[in-house]
């Protein structure tokens, strides 16, 4: 069946997916009901779950008492085509975890599917990212499967794993310890790309700034040390690096972003009363990595940076501030243009008249790195529009779904018939 046979179908599926709440640590019921759907629909299906001590031993991942692994499965199913060990494995993967939803600031219920007059538009969280891009995944390996299952050998995994929006839990537990009998050639990871093929994701790193001023009383405030001095002192002083390093630290697939690898302070906390001068703060830092870069590279320009700080200020020389890592760090991660899985989605794209097909390199991150670096050549392409996730009212148009179907169908033949 053409891919878009299955329209009706793949609307059905991704309604009742989307009604799930899969916020971090929520996965299992949708993973429960996933699994159920794939072994209705013919897939061998496969379910595992993360170590925590396993990955607690990975220098991405903090001491195993910082995130949760239990009752969290990750899910896969798998299609085999002709004789599958005479061909090549194509993994087709998606997250089933979600961001939260301020509920405040959406116009429709997050977790209730909308759909807009026409049904041309698809609101929910997880339309972008990315629950629809994993039913397009499994109706496309379907699609795939009843069109060329017995003129082409290999296999496809249609794969849905946890923990992606907290550093790749599932994604890393499948590269450290594969989950499945046989051996995996590459991957398409179907996150949102606005349709075009990504060859290139940043990495980030992730600390925790702590500063000691001394408190005083609002009508006295000269007689204390504003902690909120010392850190913009800081902050802008970190600006500074983001800025230079912007034009020091290149790469040719990120030349249309004014500020490729950037600096975020997403959370600051100071101060226990407002009538008196703030003398505790703790702010949480992102720091951009750019592929060829490590995380422990940036870390040692950043923390240089805040040294200079501090010597140059009495009070914070006496009291040094605490800069440490916490929660998940992510390395980037790239990939040959020139691999043939890359190849085969081009050549899709191309078939389906998109014309974007130059690979691109993102400024976010994404499980794609745990593949590459357990040697599984990745590259990330999928419906929808980055900007749209995490976002209130996050909106799939759906036409880019059924294109995007379409595409992986034909990049699953291209890429199982040049193994021939």
């Amino acid at each position: 069946m053409q891919f878009r046979a299955f329209d009706d179908d793949l609307r059905r599926f991704t309604e009742e997916f989307l009604r799930f709440d899969t916020t971090d640590g929520n996965e299992k019921p949708a993973q429960e009901w996933l699994e159920s759907r794939l072994d209705d629909l013919g897939f061998e299906t496969y379910t595992w779950e993360a170590d925590a001590d396993t990955l607690a031993a990975h220098p991405s991942f903090p001491d195993s008492d910082e995130f949760v692994t239990e009752d969290r499965p990750s899910v896969a199913g798998v299609l085999e085509f002709g004789d599958p060990d005479a061909g090549p494995t194509l993994v087709l993967n998606g997250h089933v975890d979600v961001v939260p939803a301020d509920e405040g600031v959406w116009t429709s219920e997050p977790f209730d599917p909308t759909w807009s007059d026409g049904a041309e538009e698809l609101t929910a969280r997880g339309a972008v990212d990315m629950k629809t891009a994993v039913g397009v995944c499994a109706f496309a390996a379907m699609s795939a499967h009843e069109r060329f299952g017995d003129d082409l050998d290999g296999r496809v995994v249609v794969e849905c794993v946890v923990g992606e929006e907290e550093g790749g839990i599932g994604a890393a537990a499948a590269a450290l310890n594969n989950p499945y009998p046989f051996e995996r050639d590459a991957a398409i990871v179907a996150e949102p790309t606005s349709l075009t093929p990504v060859v290139a994701t940043e990495g980030c790193l992730m600390k925790r700034l702590e500063l000691v001023g001394r408190s005083a009383h609002a009508a006295r405030r000269w007689e204390g040390v504003d902690v909120l001095d010392k850190f913009e002192t800081i902050r802008h002083r970190f600006l500074d690096l983001e800025a230079e390093r912007g034009e020091r630290v290149t790469h040719p697939r990120y030349t249309e972003f004014d500020n490729p690898w950037p600096l975020t302070i997403g959370i600051v906390e100071a101060g226990s009363w407002a009538s008196t001068v703030a003398a505790s703060l703790t702010a949480e830092c992102r720091f951009g990595v750019a592929p060829g870069e490590s995380v422990d590279d940036v870390e040692a320009e950043y923390e240089a940076a805040l040294q200079e700080v501090v010597d140059d200020d009495e009070w914070l020389t006496e009291h040094p501030p605490d800069f440490d890592r916490f929660t998940i760090q992510f390395e980037p991660a790239e990939i040959d243009p020139d691999e043939p899985v890359v190849g085969a989605v081009q050549a899709a794209m191309r078939e389906h008249g998109l014309s974007r097909t130059e690979p691109l390199g993102e400024t976010y991150g994404a499980d794609n790195r745990h593949y590459v670096a357990a040697g599984i050549p990745t590259v990330v392409f999928g419906p929808g529009d980055i900007e749209q996730a995490h976002f209130p009212d996050e909106t799939l148009v759906w036409e880019d779904a059924l294109v995007a179907g379409e595409v992986i169908v034909n990049a699953v033949s291209t890429f199982l018939a040049d193994d021939e």
